[in-house]
């Protein structure tokens, strides 16, 4: 009776606990799927895949030298004998031989090539991709580059030869190729209205902008301390958490209703659009400073002003501040004059230009703090003022589906980074860290004036465009089905309108033949 008495109650209260945790289940499912709290959690999610991104760009920058030098070949060498002696045969005969590195003359030329092979893959990955995000939607190729960026995490990890880091970096810009695009084009596609997508993307490279001036240190204290696995290893667990995360929040392989997915516009026709072209231009322009001096002024602080380990590790991190506040400013502007962002990227250009023309001025650690800032707000002002254009463009002038010009402008990116690691040290060797940057900041003072291009772009009408053509056939996503019901909206009012002033004629007619009678 009793062993039945306890067996019942502990049945009743296993019931209970079930049916508490369901309850709870469905609550948090529902709170989940509640479409505001789905759409800033896609943020969330976004914002720590391209944070994580970042990181591993940049987390190997004070690893990878150290470690390659680790893992070179020894070899056995006698040292030189001191004796002049008549034994001196016999002491040759007892000396130890030491192990002494191999010299590896390619080192240098190894190491450019290992950090651009992420940004090439990248670029030859981005035409792909950007289609496929376009067929599939954003949700799927998100979830690929996440996976993809954890098994290169973990491959960088216990990696041990130049041949398996090699393989990493290119399967890390692989998993870029998918997860950069698609999360951009996911917060350009849930935040339709523009001066939240503004603020939604300024968020995203807020984000960017900390991975990849907070990874540098990150990496080089966790490998002094820890080895130089463990950052890596926290990397890949933060990518992992954040693929579960997107796998609760949206399910992408559950029942979806494809027939009714809009088509994006082929990438080739977004590349050839003048307006796409000039705002393309723009993103590479403005980042080849960034991307050509990262490899380079480590050396050039070295030789010119004797830098310490710390000052070359933490030349960039003042930086991140100046380049939030851009984020900011161009943010707050962008929603009071819309109309007004060519002329905050051309301002940004300038900014880039002159900063990076004064860095060889610079004598000391202090001094080169202040241009390097200023071109990090200068940065900030170009990418969170076209990154919105991109998709602006896209909703004016073709079909509101943004894979395949966010892979545009990753190419843009890509192609920046993928010539820095290589071109930049050729540049310096054969003409000077000086003409270096004089010439970035001469390529980008002249490319501003091109973006008065963009100065007619928001004042467009939709009615010219290829989208509203195909909003005549009937909506076929979310963006075009709100702006179907609008112009509904539109036409009932006018419409009401005019039979209510065509009824009260008919009323003013009718009381004056009532008055005449």
């Amino acid at each position: 009776m009793v062993i039945t008495a306890v067996v019942e109650l502990a049945k009743s209260a296993v019931v209970k606990f079930s049916d508490v945790v369901g309850e709870r289940s469905k609550q948090i499912s529902g709170a989940v799927h509640e479409p505001k709290r789905q759409r800033k959690i896609l943020l969330v999610i976004v914002c720590v895949a391209m944070l994580l991104d970042n990181m591993l760009y940049m987390v190997i920058v004070p690893i990878i030298p150290n470690y390659l030098e680790t893992i070179r070949t020894y070899k056995l060498v006698y040292p030189p004998s001191t004796s002049n002696g008549t034994n001196g045969s016999l002491l040759n005969a007892t000396r130890k031989p030491v192990l002494e590195r191999s010299p590896n003359p390619n080192e240098d030329i190894q190491i450019g090539v290992l950090f651009a092979s992420k940004a090439i893959l990248q670029l030859l990955s981005n035409p792909l991709t950007g289609t496929f995000i376009d067929r599939v939607g954003y949700d799927i190729p998100l979830l690929i580059g996440l996976t993809i960026i954890f098994f290169s995490t973990l491959t960088f990890a216990f990696g041990e030869s130049y041949a398996m880091l090699f393989i990493a970096r290119s399967m890390q810009g692989l998993g870029s190729a998918f997860a950069d695009t698609s999360g951009i084009a996911m917060i350009a596609d849930n935040y339709t209205e523009e001066s939240e997508r503004s603020r939604a993307l300024g968020i995203a490279l807020a984000f960017i902008s900390f991975g990849s001036l907070v990874a540098p240190p990150f990496g080089g204290i966790l490998y002094q301390f820890a080895g130089k696995r463990v950052p890596f290893l926290v990397l890949s667990l933060i990518s992992l958490l954040d693929g579960v995360v997107l796998l609760i929040v949206i399910s992408p392989f559950s029942n979806r209703t494809r027939q009714n997915m809009q088509q994006g516009t082929p990438i080739y026709k977004l590349m050839i659009d003048p307006y796409i072209a000039v705002v393309a231009g723009a993103l590479t322009t403005c980042n080849i400073p960034l991307a050509f001096l990262e490899p380079t002024i480590s050396n050039w602080m070295k030789e010119t002003m004797d830098a310490s380990e710390w000052q070359m590790g933490l030349t960039w991190l003042p930086a991140f501040f100046p380049h939030i506040l851009g984020v900011y400013i161009t943010v707050k502007l962008a929603a009071k004059y819309p109309n007004l962002q060519w002329f905050y990227g051309a301002l940004g250009l300038v900014i880039i230009g002159a900063s990076s023309c004064t860095v060889p001025a610079c004598r000391n650690f202090e001094e080169l703090i202040i241009p390097l800032c200023f071109l990090c707000f200068g940065i900030a002002l170009v990418d969170t003022a076209l990154l919105p254009t991109l998709a602006f463009l896209v909703d004016i002038r073709y079909v509101s589906v943004y894979g395949s010009v966010y892979a545009i402008a990753d190419i843009s990116y890509s192609l920046a980074y993928a010539l820095g690691p290589i071109v930049a040290g050729q540049i310096v060797h054969n003409l000077g860290f000086v003409q270096l940057n004089l010439g970035m900041g001469l390529v980008n003072i002249l490319y501003a004036p091109a973006l008065l291009f963009l100065r007619n772009v928001w004042q467009m009408k939709p009615s010219l465009s290829e989208r509203n053509l195909l909003l005549e056939e009937g909506p076929k996503g979310l963006y075009d089905a709100i702006k179907m019901e609008e112009r509904k909206a539109a036409k009932k009012s006018h419409s009401s309108s005019a039979g209510n002033h065509s009824m009260s004629a008919r009323l003013v007619d009718s009381d004056q033949e009532d008055s005449s009678e």
